[in-house]
């Protein structure tokens, strides 16, 4: 997850280094980039880890083996699905968002080359949650390891140039991703297929409609938490595009962060889900509880201290992306509120990929809900109010804390025991 984060502070550099209107369009595409890779990582990739962890722990490896390949077909699925869909409505998705110009040319160009290659990113994250559920975190880390510092290089090198090789601009940029994320796709399909994965992919294993929604039931209600949290950004980018370029191009660099803390919060997150779904497997429900809130705290102090050392210090994360006066002084302003309540974030997340593994889910889910029910509302009455950019980051944070909260008084309330 490291490596992740490596990849989105260096992505954002990248498109820096390309100019104002690069990084506008970067705020407008990236919401949409990291949705998918929520779904597909820890939304769908937890209805699998969570339905593989529980037939481990209820010692049934039959059925564990059978939804490998449920869960390749899953992804496979779906992935087409979304290149389907950018394909034929991109243009339409972000001018509905606010892109216009220069800078939807430049999101188009990122676009159209990103979720050409949604298929690899959906069986990646699938295959590596099947992995993971088995209780092999080492092989996942190892293959995202890679595949991040593969797509360092090549996004460099292709959106940039260097030497002979001329720079694609976005376009680049986004191949770099393609090319990695297909490499990794193909090592984990190799892995599975070998003697030393203790799951196996198997194409003779039956199809079963109760092992398919065995993961979508989990998978599925996950998805709408993820869909509400893309949903909140969405809804402010939309917002503040109204500020100017330069406004939106410093809540993009703002946002960069919070999505980078996505990340972080996960590797706790998916540590504590085969735990608690292997532990539930086997009945020992106080032991599902107590990783969850191990995790839980864990996750949120390390990224409270990011937070506030973005707030103190804003231009350790903002100078490295922009020079503009302007850019900076929007996203120093949006550090200066929502920095203080990352924590509460992460302690909301991290307890949100616990309950995957638990399967229960609608505390979460509601939890997801009032933040954006309550960031919406307040920002359409802030647009009809003439509010400003500052009051929207203030909204921002009253959500971030109100999601950690209710989420953590919904897992103390809820009972594991069923």
């Amino acid at each position: 997850m490291t490596a992740a984060a490596l990849v989105s502070i260096a992505e954002t550099w990248y498109v820096g280094r390309l100019g104002i209107m690069p990084l506008a369009g970067m705020a407008l595409v990236f919401p949409l980039v990291m949705m998918q890779q929520m779904l597909s990582a820890g939304s769908m990739g937890g209805g699998i880890s969570s339905a593989i962890s529980r037939a481990m722990g209820a010692n049934n490896p039959a059925k564990a083996q059978a939804l490998v390949l449920h869960a390749a077909l899953i992804g496979l699925g779906i992935g087409l699905f979304f290149t389907l869909c950018f394909a034929l409505f991109s243009h339409e998705v972000f001018s509905a968002l606010g892109g216009q110009g220069e800078a939807l040319a430049h999101c188009l160009a990122y676009a159209h080359v990103a979720f050409a290659g949604a298929v690899s990113i959906w069986l990646t994250n699938a295959l590596a949650a099947v992995i993971r559920g088995s209780g092999n975190m080492r092989t996942p880390s190892k293959g995202l390891l890679i595949a991040s510092l593969v797509q360092i290089t090549l996004s460099a090198l292709l959106g940039l140039g260097w030497g002979p090789v001329p720079s694609f601009g976005m376009a680049g940029i986004a191949a770099g991703s393609l090319i990695a994320f297909t490499g990794s796709a193909v090592y984990f399909f190799w892995f599975l297929r070998s003697e030393h994965s203790t799951l196996r992919l198997s194409f003779n294993s039956p199809l079963s409609k109760d092992l398919f929604m065995d993961i979508l039931k989990v998978g599925g209600m996950s998805s709408i938490s993820s869909l509400q949290t893309v949903a909140t950004i969405l809804i402010v980018t939309r917002l503040i595009s109204n500020f100017g370029p330069e406004a939106l191009a410093g809540y993009g660099i703002g946002t960069r962060l919070e999505f980078l803390l996505v990340p972080i919060t996960f590797s706790f997150g998916v540590a504590c889900l085969p735990l608690v779904g292997m532990a539930l497997g086997a009945k020992m429900v106080a032991r599902a509880k107590q990783v969850a809130w191990t995790g839980a705290v864990m996750s949120a102090a390390l990224v409270a201290c990011i937070g506030f050392v973005v707030m103190l210090w804003p231009g350790l994360w903002a100078n490295m992306f922009s020079s503009n006066p302007v850019v900076l002084a929007s996203a120093s302003q949006y550090f200066q509120w929502v920095g203080p309540c990352y924590g509460f974030f992460a302690l909301g997340l991290c307890l949100y990929f616990a309950s995957q593994g638990a399967g229960k889910l609608w505390g979460p889910v509601l939890a997801g809900s009032w933040r954006l029910l309550l960031v919406g509302a307040g920002g359409i009455w802030l647009t009809q109010h003439n509010g400003t950019a500052e009051q929207m980051f203030m909204l921002i944070a009253m959500g971030m804390v109100s999601y950690g909260v209710l989420t953590a008084l919904s897992v103390w309330k809820t009972s594991w025991a069923r």
